[in-house]
């Protein structure tokens, strides 16, 4: 497979705009675990950096009137009636199924078909309990700078093998800012080649990804409506694979209610990323995944086999975020939040 090459991306910093402004104050607090992210006194959300876990993780995500809007488990025991599939779906996070550290010989690779690096995506063991899986550790955590309408915490991290091998650094700002309907989490995620060159390898299981809190699944009747940017709305209740798994979009919201309150969350792909494909369930799962190519699945990527990849030394620039809000997509303002954050 060709390799496509990347040294950087531009990246336009998030436009904190006045009119975006809340009355509540906006803080952080950095902990020996995490950053807890605060409207008033309330934690709103806290981003998660122990290294017991695989990956860095944003939990939980509150939307206006505190109401959760992403799923507790498996930091949380599953409710009643409760999903506990797929315990690698931690609220919020960022990864790739399928690292490829380019001149590194591993001696564990990604349980994956066709994978050839690193397994950051799954919690994968084998049957006796050897883990197959790379660490995403949290190094580094910077002061909390507040901004105009929000604040912002740079974090730092390593991306490691089986073995604990660093093979790839990530610098990575998470802002949060709030308004009346909503409250918007950003993360500008910067991955340094410094070890070695890195290919992406081409899996659907990828990247900045979300699960949704229970009662907000399109399965049932009472889930929740999946919306994108276009102007798609399907409603519940919806099977596995969406009709629009697999192809390209700026966000994509589930809107329903949780404990009777209508509440929702979107995720955002920004314009001057690599153009994402979503891998996208009525589970609950929602993220953009920008590296899959034709053995994804995905159907917009029929016959294209062209990987990215970061030489070395260079670097690659993403960014993402969630929006909770109240309401559906439309009372919600999911797309003037998505015009904030493109800016």
């Amino acid at each position: 497979m060709r390799c496509q090459w990347i040294t950087a991306l531009p990246l336009i910093a998030v436009g904190f705009l006045p009119q975006f402004a809340h009355a509540a104050e906006i803080t952080a607090n950095v902990t020996k675990d995490g950053i807890e992210f605060k409207s008033g006194t309330v934690v709103v959300a806290k981003y998660v950096t122990d290294p017991k876990y695989p990956k860095p993780f944003l939990f939980p995500v509150l939307a206006p009137e505190n109401v959760p809007v992403t799923r507790g488990y498996p930091i949380e025991a599953a409710t009643t009636g409760g999903s506990n599939d797929h315990p690698h779906h931690k609220s919020v996070w960022f990864c790739h199924g399928d690292v490829i550290p380019e001149g590194i010989e591993l001696k564990v690779k990604t349980n994956e078909k066709n994978g050839k690096g690193v397994d950051f995506w799954s919690e994968a063991k084998d049957k006796d309990g050897t883990r197959r899986h790379g660490q995403m550790t949290c190094v580094k955590v910077g002061e909390p700078k507040p901004e105009v309408g929000g604040v912002s915490v740079q974090t730092y991290n390593e991306w490691l093998t089986v073995e604990g091998v660093k093979i790839m650094e990530e610098n990575r700002v998470i802002r949060f800012i709030e308004t009346a309907e909503g409250r918007l989490f950003t993360f500008d995620i910067t991955l340094k080649a410094t070890v070695c060159p890195i290919s992406f390898g081409d899996t659907k299981e990828g990247s900045f990804a979300i699960r949704t809190h229970d009662e907000l699944r399109p399965t049932a009747k009472t889930g929740a409506t999946v919306s994108t940017a276009e102007g798609k709305a399907f409603e519940p209740p919806l099977k596995d694979n969406l009709p629009i798994w697999g192809q390209p979009t700026a966000w994509i919201d589930y809107s329903g209610k949780v404990t009777e309150k209508a509440v929702g969350i979107a995720v955002f792909d920004h314009p001057d990323n690599i153009k994402a494909n979503w891998h996208v369930r009525a589970y609950g799962l929602n993220g953009p995944n920008p590296f899959g190519r034709e053995l994804s699945g995905f159907p917009s990527q029929k016959g294209k086999t062209e990987l990215v990849k970061i030489e070395k030394g260079g670097e690659l620039k993403l960014k993402y975020a969630v929006y909770a809000h109240t309401g559906d997509a439309k009372t919600g303002k999911v797309a003037e939040a998505y015009d904030v954050f493109k800016k």
